[in-house]
């Protein structure tokens, strides 16, 4: 019998392993055998590749500079628009301080769970989107696609918002500010006030009539709005500059696009604060009306809030985390973004209301003002008594409370004739309740508000440029959300994507700035996201928890963290989060079909807005853009399950080894391991992340095989042995 036989046969014997990297971890280094294999490499060869192994991670795939720097990507992310204009108006439209009750309930059953899942598959996998589910199960690589046909139409049009906030800006180095007073038109005869300016106010008509020029409505397109399609080409040139390089040139930008938001929400608080009427604002925002928690529209408009504050769905928070390295506690900063998300939309709230509550001070004494010369001239024509007015009251200067005293006192003895005096209450709850949000809080009601602050030009230029720093920090990683996994599963050089995605995006936006254009921009906000979002992350929650397994997850984990997660997250992912979810979109289905799909129209005559429904074609386009944003889900699915796609060419096939001998080599390494077209199954798939890969020299060759991802790998040229157990890696 040969002397080594023995060892052979307790090598056919021995378990299969199922990655390389416990491969290696089981490895006898006083294997004979094995060291006498054919996969010899000396001492000095050893070493190189393992220093080529460690910092290959780095090498092949770009890496954040600093913690701080991925932190901010994250914050800046997530804190967007929504948190300064949506966030405060369905704060007072909920309930006041009773609606942070269930946000907050909310954001730790829902957005905290959900956040942690995306940080951490994204960084366990390093891959977009579409490498991440397609690695889970490549019958649901449709959810990484749909991720990013959502980003594509999200971000068309709020790069739109960005642009009007870049007009809004350079219109604001100039005293007095443009929409400070109405225009005055000129004739032959005499000069006049602009009607429309007349019937509405200032800031309105400068936001309807100078910026967008908006035409009545959808189907009227009115031609292109050249000053807005410059400021739409400008931000476009922005996030493109910003993009061209990944998160190398965008991380540098986080510096200043995730911090001067918060330093000018600050400055706007404590300026606020010192001007009257503030206080009574923020009173009359934080006055909990705990009623309204019984409702369960506020839960669902909660829930709704938490789930876009934070970016779920849209692959930004996986694109992002895939730069890390893999033993990140994502955990920490899971809760940590999170909960500086939710402070951030606190902040806003307090600013937004102090503004709002200075500028229902001045719009009431103005109010008090007029109704005072009307009683005077009442008590001078008769209509009223002298009698009934308190002595102590001097009209022509009078107080609030002296005015209400005096309101209540002619409402008691003109009962019947009160309603003939057109006279007015001038409370300023009537002025706070008037809920604004969107781009009515932005560009009308706060810009009106900053024009009665001192050095208005200042604080409107600090305004206009943190509503643009938000806005790109969010478009950010709504971009990275679709280059990110482009480039990982079909290698396509990223300067090269970048510049195509934002000259294609910047053509098709141009619908946008149509003097229509904001009717098409209610149009996707309301129907491209919301529905395929929340199908999106249903689809993820389901992918991690119940095919990829729950436990198995939880391993990875522990495995990736050096610690086990709370046992409330297993919980949450495979019960109550799912269950939530699918109530959400219940729900939301059922907003939609009872709210009747329509805009609000400003009639130019009328000089006010009116709800008008969408024709028949504008219908058929938010169907469409619903059905095309989930249809990758499905299509992918189908040509999985059919093998509609030929899985010989261009994949990877299946490798299997027993103690460090590798039984089949790969057919083709040039494919992509996390490719759509490449159509493998999940047993086929190996790790993004090994340990310590083994390398074996080929004769005649001095190079190591490069495996699939540019990567140096799992090339090796091991004996043929057809008849030993085989196992996929």
């Amino acid at each position: 019998m040969p002397k080594n036989s023995k060892v052979v046969k307790r090598e056919l014997d021995d378990e299969v392993i199922e990655s390389v990297k416990d491969l290696l971890s089981n490895e006898d280094s006083a294997d004979d055998a094995f060291k006498k294999s054919e996969l010899i490499v000396d001492v000095q060869e050893e070493k190189d590749i393992d220093v080529e192994e460690e910092s290959e991670v780095e090498d092949e795939r770009p890496a954040w500079n600093s913690k701080l720097q991925y932190i901010l990507a994250q914050v800046g992310f997530s804190v967007g628009l929504g948190n300064v204009w949506r966030f405060p108006y369905l704060c007072q439209k909920n309930g006041g301080g009773a609606y942070l009750l269930p946000y907050l309930i909310l954001l730790l059953v829902i957005g905290i769970p959900l956040f942690f899942l995306e940080l951490s598959v994204g960084q366990r996998i390093r891959r977009g989107s579409i490498g991440v589910w397609n690695y889970i199960s490549p019958k649901l690589g449709g959810i990484g696609f749909a991720s990013c046909v959502v980003c594509f139409f999200v971000a068309l049009y709020y790069n739109v918002i960005i642009g009007w906030s870049l007009f809004y800006f350079s219109q604001s180095f100039q005293q007095p500010l443009p929409w400070d007073q109405c225009p005055l038109v000129k004739n032959a005869s005499h000069t006049f006030v602009e009607p429309e300016c007349e019937k509405s106010s200032a800031t309105t008509y400068y936001w309807y009539r100078e910026a967008l020029n908006i035409s009545s409505s959808i189907s009227e397109s009115g031609g292109l709005n050249w000053k807005m399609t410059v400021c739409l080409l400008a931000a476009w040139v922005v996030v493109c500059l910003a993009m061209i390089k990944g998160i190398q040139s965008s991380g540098k930008i986080m510096y200043f696009s995730s911090l001067f938001p918060y330093v000018v929400l600050i400055c706007f608080l404590i300026r606020a604060l010192l001007l009257n009427g503030s206080v009574d604002g923020i009173r009359h925002m934080f006055t909990p009306k705990l009623e309204m928690m019984l409702e369960p529209k506020v839960w669902r408009e909660a829930a709704t809030q938490v789930f876009f504050a934070l970016g779920l769905g849209f692959g930004g928070v996986i694109a992002f985390s895939s730069y890390n390295k893999r033993d990140n506690n994502c955990h920490f900063d899971a809760v940590l973004v999170s909960f500086i998300n939710f402070f951030t939309s606190v902040l806003a709230t307090l600013v937004v209301f102090a503004v709002l509550g200075f500028k229902a001070n001045v719009i009431n004494e103005k109010c008090i003002a007029e109704n005072s010369k009307m009683i005077i001239k009442f008590l001078k024509m008769g209509n009223i008594s002298q009698d009934i007015i308190p002595h102590h009251i001097n009209l022509s200067a009078v107080t609030a409370e002296d005015y209400h005293l005096v309101y209540d006192i002619i409402q008691k003895v003109k009962e019947e004739e009160f309603s003939a005096l057109h006279l007015n209450s001038c409370q300023t709850e009537d002025e706070l309740n008037k809920a604004v949000q969107g781009t009515g809080l932005a560009f009308i009601a706060f810009t009106e508000a900053m024009t009665h602050f001192p050095a208005s030009p200042f604080w409107s230029v600090m305004f206009f440029l943190m509503l643009v720093n938000l806005g790109l920090g969010s478009m950010f990683g709504t971009i990275e959300g679709i280059i990110t996994p482009i480039v990982d599963t079909f290698k396509v050089r990223k300067e090269i994507l970048t510049v195509i995605c934002c000259l294609l995006a910047f053509c098709i936006g141009l619908i946008f700035v149509q003097r229509s254009g904001n009717y098409f921009v209610t149009m996707f906000d309301d129907y491209s996201a919301t529905l395929p979002l929340l199908i999106v992350v249903i689809l993820e929650n389901i992918a991690v928890a119940f095919v990829y397994g729950i436990d198995k997850f939880m391993e990875d984990l522990k495995d990736m963290l050096g610690f086990a997660p709370n046992r409330y997250y297993y919980y949450m992912w495979k019960y109550i989060s799912p269950l939530m979810l699918l109530s959400l979109l219940i729900a939301s289905v059922v907003n939609m079909g009872l709210s009747p799909p329509g805009y609000n129209a400003w009639i130019e005559d009328k000089a006010s807005e009116e709800f008008l429904s969408y024709p028949t074609w504008g219908l058929v386009v938010c169907i469409l853009l619903m059905v095309l944003a989930i249809l990758p889900v499905p299509a992918v699915f189908i040509i999985r399950h059919c093998n509609l796609i030929d899985n010989s060419s261009g994949n990877l096939a299946s490798v299997t080894y027993k103690r460090g001998r590798v039984l089949k080599e790969p057919v083709n390494l040039e494919g992509d391991d996390a490719s759509l077209i490449h159509g493998k199954i999940s047993s086929e798939m190996s790790s993004p992340n090994f340990g310590k890969n083994i390398y074996r020299k080929q004769s005649g060759s001095p190079t190591l095989d490069t495996a699939p991802n540019g990567r140096y790998g799992i090339g090796y040229l091991m004996a043929d042995m057809p008849d030993m157990p085989e196992s996929d890696l």
